[in-house]
C-alpha cells in the first residue's frame, strides 16, 4: 500500500501570503516565503481570545515584516502577539521572534537548548570562514571548487535574516501541558534535526504542531556541523521518532513546519524511520570500498546536488557516516588532503 493511500492532505493549496486558512476552531495557518531552496514556511497563530500565540515566525526580512503588518491587521484583527513559542532554533523558525518581542512585549517560549542556541548564534558574527569550518569541510573531502569559493566567502550568519531576542524567555520541557487557542497540549521533546525540538499534541481534536520534526513528503535535515563534528543526530532523531510514533494515531492531523498539513502519521512516521534505515544499509555496501562523505551523495540522495544544496548534502551524509562509526560498524582514516576516508570493518 503506498502513502498516497495512507496520508492525506485536507488542503491542496498553503494560505495565500498575509492571508491565514482555518485548520481547526481558534487555530490559524500562515506561510511566509524563504529566499532558499526550500522556499516557504508554516507558522500558527492559536486564538488566545485578547491576544494571540504565534508558532514560529519566519526570517527577519524587509519583506517578512510586510507580510507580518498584512498578518497583524488582517487575519490576526489587529489584536496583539501575547506569546511566541518556538519548536527549535533554526533560523526560518525563530527569525521574527525577537521584533514580534519588541512589538508586543510578547513573551518568548521555547526549550533551554533552542533559546541558548538562538541567541548565541544571532549574536555570533563571523565574517570569514573559520579554521574549524574550513578544516571540517576538507574532512568531508568537499568539492575543491565548492570549497574555494566558500573559503573565500563571507560565511551565513543567523544575524543577516534574524531580529536580535531580547533577555528573558519562558522554558518549555518535555511533558509540560500549554494552554494555547483554546486547547490543552501536551509538549513532546522531538531531537534529531534539532535538539530539544518541541512537538504539540492537543488533548481535543487530534492536532499535532510539528515543526519540522516530522514533515510530509520531504525527509528533515539531519546534520553534524563544525561545531560539534562527532554528533551522531541520527541517533537522537530515530530515538526521538519510535518515542513519538507511540502517540501517533491516522486521525491526527498534522501541522508540519513546511509542505501541507497531512493526515496517516503512524505511516509516516514508520516512512521516515524506513528512508535512514534504507540509506544506512545502501551505505554498508558502498562502503566496501573507501569513500570520502561527500562520494556518498549519490548513494543517499535522489536529486542533483549543487552550490544551493551542497552544505545539507554533507552534513547529513556526515551524519549517516558518523552513525555507522559509533555503531562500531565502519572506520576512518585521513587521506593527505585530510579528508576523511570511510570504510566497512572486515568482519
Amino acid at each position: 500500500m503506498d502513502g498516497g493511500q495512507i496520508m492525506h492532505n485536507p488542503w491542496e493549496e498553503p494560505p495565500a501570503p498575509g492571508t491565514a486558512t482555518q485548520v481547526a476552531p481558534g487555530l490559524l495557518w500562515l506561510r511566509l516565503p524563504l529566499p532558499m531552496v526550500l522556499d516557504h514556511v508554516n507558522i500558527y497563530a492559536l486564538d488566545d481570545g485578547d491576544s494571540w500565540t504565534i508558532v514560529d515566525t519566519g526570517i527577519y526580512s524587509k519583506r517578512s515584516v510586510a507580510l507580518w503588518e498584512d498578518i497583524l491587521s488582517g487575519p490576526l484583527q489587529g489584536r496583539p502577539v501575547s506569546r511566541v513559542i518556538l519548536t527549535h532554533h533554526h533560523p526560518d523558525h525563530i527569525g521574527m521572534a525577537g521584533w514580534l518581542m519588541e512589538r508586543f512585549g510578547a513573551a518568548l517560549w521555547a526549550s533551554r537548548t533552542s533559546w541558548l542556541l538562538a541567541r548565541m548564534l544571532i549574536l555570533d558574527v563571523e565574517e570569514r570562514p573559520t579554521p574549524q569550518a574550513l578544516a571540517f569541510s576538507r574532512a568531508g573531502g568537499m568539492d575543491p571548487e565548492v570549497y574555494a569559493a566558500r573559503k573565500e566567502e563571507r560565511p551565513y550568519n543567523f544575524s543577516d535574516i534574524c531580529a536580535p531576542i531580547p533577555v528573558g524567555y519562558i522554558r518549555v520541557q518535555d511533558g509540560d501541558v500549554i494552554r494555547a487557542g483554546g486547547r490543552d497540549w501536551d509538549v513532546r521533546m522531538g531531537n534529531g534535526h534539532a535538539p530539544e525540538h518541541i512537538t504539540l499534541w492537543s488533548h481535543e481534536g487530534n492536532l499535532v504542531i510539528a515543526g519540522d520534526q516530522i514533515l510530509p513528503s520531504i525527509s528533515p535535515n539531519i546534520g553534524v556541523y563544525p561545531t560539534e563534528p562527532e554528533a551522531d543526530p541520527l541517533a537522537e532523531w530515530l530515538s526521538a521518532c519510535n518515542h513519538l510514533a507511540a502517540y501517533a494515531s491516522e486521525d491526527h492531523l498534522v501541522l508540519p513546519g513546511h509542505k501541507l498539513p497531512f493526515t496517516g502519521l503512524p505511516f509516516r512516521m514508520q516512512q521516515l524511520r524506513d528512508n535512514h534505515i534504507g540509506a544506512l544499509d545502501r551505505l554498508r555496501t558502498f562502503l566496501t570500498e573507501p569513500r570520502t562523505a561527500a562520494d556518498c551523495f549519490p548513494l543517499l540522495f535522489k536529486r542533483k546536488i549543487d552550490r544551493g544544496t551542497y552544505g545539507l548534502a554533507l552534513v547529513e551524509a556526515i551524519a549517516h557516516l558518523n552513525h555507522l562509526l559509533h555503531a562500531g560498524e565502519i572506520t576512518r582514516w585521513r587521506r593527505t588532503d585530510e579528508a576523511w576516508l570511510w570504510q566497512i570493518k572486515e568482519r
